[in-house]
């Protein structure tokens, strides 16, 4: 099984997306704005986000220290370390990142809090133009999401949301992505013995509007919201007979599904069918439109 494992190289691991690693590790974005992702410093505690994650660049910056660089340069100082003593762990087989998580009192008050004022039908007119830009239709986004008025640092903004286990909701739009607490997976029910699982819910509404009236559908879904989510979940999972993955075409989702895989043969990775593209969103956005509206032109309806 050893000579099996997928090795990273020095390049494969700088490459690997900060976001999703810190995740793995426990820390989440108190605030993003753009590409620029915002957390307490996994080096200390704070009362506010001074560590800052450019996911465009893949590099972060600690404030409070004024040091910063790739994610080995992270590593190493995080698990305090040697570069050769960090990649033995990435390449090792603890986990499936393979890294031991820091324990930290957690402070729980720091960052303004997201709160969700009103939940109601969508329909304001810049989420359906970025609902739109994301080529999912109004009418599968209305039977999963609604739209959301929230407040976040004293001000009022709107969104679609999407609605988790616990009560919580995933909020999304042009100039935003985050959620408010508590954070949890979704999971739909619909009496079937395959579950189709997803990292987020524009990947979800991708699905729907891709196989809509195909037998694809005919599943039972999970959606994470967060890949830190995924271990947890795996109970859940394999109370299914089959668990198709449709995680994110990078590094670390591709990880949490070649180690799932190894696991058990319920396990069924999904992600060829967007082999060249991100995340399942991402083949649909480029999906020609005369394919993605075959379905449509068979059952005679015009595409919007």
């Amino acid at each position: 099984m050893e000579n099996n494992r997928q090795r990273y190289s020095f390049e494969d691991a700088r490459k690997l997306d900060l976001v999703d690693y810190l995740s793995t590790i426990g820390f989440e974005p108190q605030k993003i704005t753009g590409n620029n992702y915002w957390y307490y410093s996994p080096f200390r505690e704070e009362k506010s986000p001074s560590f800052k994650v450019d996911r465009r660049l893949n590099l972060w910056h600690d404030f409070g220290e004024g040091k910063g660089g790739n994610l080995i340069d992270f590593g190493i100082r995080y698990h305090k370390c040697s570069v050769a003593e960090f990649m033995a762990k990435l390449n090792g087989n603890v986990s499936f990142l393979q890294i031991p998580q820091k324990e930290r009192n957690i402070i729980l008050e720091e960052a303004p809090k997201i709160i969700v004022t009103e939940v109601r039908q969508l329909r304001h007119y810049a989420l359906l133009q970025y609902l739109e830009s994301r080529k999912i239709p109004v009418d599968i986004a209305g039977k999963f999401c609604r739209e959301a008025t929230y407040t976040n640092g004293g001000k009022e903004y709107f969104a679609i949301a999407f609605k988790n286990d616990a009560g919580g909701y995933e909020l999304r739009n042009k100039y935003f992505k985050n959620g408010s607490s508590p954070k949890a997976v979704t999971h739909i029910k619909n009496g079937h013995s395959a579950i189709a699982v997803f990292e987020g819910f524009f990947d979800f509404l991708s699905f729907q509007t891709l196989f809509k009236n195909t037998d694809k559908i005919n599943s039972d879904f999970l959606i994470l919201n967060s890949l830190s989510f995924f271990e947890k979940s795996m109970p859940l999972m394999e109370s299914y007979k089959e668990i198709r993955l449709y995680l994110d075409n990078n590094a670390a989702g591709q990880k949490f599904t070649a180690a799932a895989c190894k696991l058990s043969e319920a396990y069924r990775s999904e992600s060829g069918l967007y082999k060249s593209h991100e995340d399942l969103n991402d083949f649909l956005c480029k999906k020609p439109m005369a394919q993605v509206t075959v379905q449509q032109r068979k059952k005679g309806i015009k595409p919007s």
